[in-house]
């Protein structure tokens, strides 16, 4: 078979695989990443696929947008309130695991020491994907998840640097402490300096363009072109995806519009999920079960040394560093997870090392299942016996009347039908319709009542609900274009507008639950003055940030144009963000105004001279409102 069509038959394959795997752990609320481990398992039976992929190849294929995915969503500023902890765990953490590790392989396991330190070093390399999904499932402290990912990501780049000067060392046969040092910081200064130039030169030119596919592209060059770009000049390329992916995200998303950051986000969030599947079914299709089930007792002293030197790194920087509660140190310790990065490096060992090679592709699988079948499936009752992780009574009976609503429902509705489908009599539906009825609305009060209990409940139904309706939206506005009754230009607009609050409603924004919070007393009173083209586009960006509204219509001016006043009560710290959503959907700049917060001595100063655009904007502070209706 034409090697090409072969490679092309493999990766649907896998694709398929990877989809059916994707809808099992949603049926069955596996973790995704514990359901790919299975598969793997499942397909190391078969026969051994010898795949033709280079070292070098994955590495290049496959780092690059694991790494730049994960940077270009981390936060600048909770990486700056926590630096002190991750840099001791990302760099001084990853040695002490790379020397416990591959002391003990080297000790009993009988492993040359160069080689076991290789190994030390790519099993340093965390993967905490799985954890992650937890802590989002259940609601953990986002300090704490950032925090994790974090340490992850440096971690990632220490490892694979140590990784690189330790298989340099094996390869050559001589190595030196002091060259090994100057070439760690040779290689990391110069990775950094050039991810930050290109991360810079990319952020200047998504801030110049207004299309999301070219944006999306734009991207997906840095991420890929960094990476190659510094291998080329014999610097850490995975260092250098990590800063271009931490610029371009931190600067290059804020000139994009609404549309074009929900493009982006999905895309490399898709491009993660198809680099951490395929390297999970790679190993799977390269493992030999029978020498995994054979490495038994090296596994388990691998297992044993990485559980002791993230013990030991993770408890040191929780004691003398880190300004976050005790127990939060158990969770970084236990959610210290190892996965695709690890496999990866496995993979990628020379295939000269022969059977040592095989022996350590067996070993981190094996510390790989490990940490994903024992560490991340024990995670969600750690995180609840610490009491990280606490349902409030009023939240558990919500759920628990709510259940009852909706299979009482359920239940109705079923009767309802075997009536009309004549499976039972009118005298039978007679008797059964009241009481079913009666409790249905007993249930369905009983919910209500719960909402006061437990608010933060109506919240989440509320965003959710908010989110379906957007999304509806969006399709409606993609088959009328489709059908040819939108032009481009009226679709581009429109879906401006939707995507602008699906953001908000779908966590890109930096306050995603401020829609959905409960009213905030209003703190700031805004006339906005507004012409007719922007009326709905800047009504709907207000509704969208939880601002409340009234609009006043007038006609005047020297061009005798109809206009709009709008009343608009916001919240407090709520104004800048009100005016960052006006800028981004009125067609002009806005003109911002605000009244002087102290009274001005003396004569009154001159009028200030305001250019009438897409807004006028006039902020008053104020101590008390009340709302009526006419």
């Amino acid at each position: 078979m034409n090697p090409v069509l072969q490679a092309e038959i493999l990766v649907l394959e896998m694709l398929l695989i990877v989809s059916l795997v994707a809808v099992v752990t949603r049926r069955f609320r596996v973790p995704y990443t514990v359901a790919l481990v299975l598969a793997g398992l499942l397909l190391s039976l078969r026969a051994r696929l010898e795949i033709g992929l280079t070292p070098e190849l994955i590495l290049s294929l496959f780092l690059p947008p694991l790494v730049f995915e994960a940077a270009f969503h981390l936060p600048l500023r909770d990486l700056r309130r926590d630096r002190a902890t991750i840099f001791l765990l990302a760099v001084p953490g990853v040695l002490i695991a790379m020397l416990i590790v591959g002391g003990t392989l080297a000790w009993a396991g009988g492993i040359p020491p160069a080689i076991a330190l290789v190994f030390g070093a790519l099993i340093a390399a965390t993967d905490p994907v799985s954890v992650l999904a937890i802590f989002r499932r259940l609601g953990a402290p986002k300090r704490l998840e950032v925090l994790l990912e974090a340490e992850s990501l440096f971690n990632d780049g220490t490892a694979i640097i140590l990784y690189n000067l330790a298989l340099a060392g094996v390869v050559s046969g001589a190595f030196s402490v002091w060259d090994g040092v100057l070439d760690f910081l040779w290689v990391a200064a110069g990775g950094l300096a050039l991810g930050l130039l290109l991360g810079w030169v990319t952020a200047q030119l998504l801030a110049r363009v207004d299309d999301y596919l070219v944006e999306a592209t734009l991207t997906t060059v840095v991420a890929f072109g960094s990476y190659l770009l510094a291998e080329q000049m014999h610097v850490s390329g995975v260092v250098a995806v990590l800063a271009a992916g931490l610029v371009t995200g931190s600067l290059g998303t804020r000139g994009m519009s609404p549309t074009t950051r929900i493009v982006v986000f999905n895309f490399w969030e898709y491009a993660a999920f198809l680099a951490n599947s395929a390297i999970f079914l790679l190993i799977g299709l390269n493992i030999d079960l029978g020498l995994l089930l054979g490495s038994w007792q090296l596994i388990l002293w691998a297992i044993g040394a990485v559980l002791v030197s993230r013990a030991l790194t993770t408890y040191l920087a929780s004691r003398f560093v880190a300004r976050f509660p005790w127990r939060w140190s158990h969770i970084l310790f236990w959610g210290g997870s190892r996965g695709a990065i690890a496999l990866a490096l496995a993979i990628s060992l020379p295939v000269g090392l022969g059977s040592t090679r095989e022996t350590l592709l067996a070993t981190t699988f094996g510390v790989v299942l490990f940490t994903i079948l024992v560490q991340s499936l024990s995670m969600d009752g750690l995180l609840r016996r610490l009491g990280i992780i606490e349902r409030s009574e009023a939240r558990l009976e919500y759920e628990r009347r709510h259940a009852r609503a909706l299979a009482s429902r359920a239940a109705y509705e079923h009767l309802q039908r075997m009536h009309r489908d004549g499976l039972i009599t009118a005298h039978t539906w007679d008797q059964l319709r009241g009481p079913a009825r009666q409790r249905l609305e007993a249930l369905t009060h009983a919910v209500q009542e719960a909402f006061g209990q437990a608010p933060e409940m109506g919240r989440q139904e509320l965003a959710v609900a908010e989110r379906e309706a957007l999304r509806a939206q969006r399709a409606m506005l993609t088959r009328l274009r489709r059908e040819g009754v939108l032009s481009d230009e009226a679709y581009g607009e429109l879906i401006t507008e939707v995507d602008l609050s699906l953001e908000r409603r779908n966590g890109l924004a930096e306050d995603p639950t401020a829609a959905a919070a409960s009213p905030t007393p209003v703190r700031t009173l805004v006339f906005i003055l507004v012409q007719d083209r922007d009326l709905e586009r800047a009504m709907n960006a207000l509704a969208s940030d939880g601002a409340r509204c009234t609009r006043l219509r007038s006609r005047g001016g020297f061009l005798g144009q109809s206009g709009h006043l709008l009343l608009v009560g916001v919240g407090e710290g709520r104004l800048p963000g009100a005016m960052r959503l006006l800028e981004q959907v009125c067609r002009t700049r806005v003109e911002y105004v605000s009244a002087p917060l102290e009274p001005i001595p003396g004569p009154m100063p001159a009028p200030i001279a305001v250019q009438v655009r897409g807004a006028t904007v006039f902020a008053f502070d104020v101590e008390r409102h009340e709302e009526f209706g006419l």
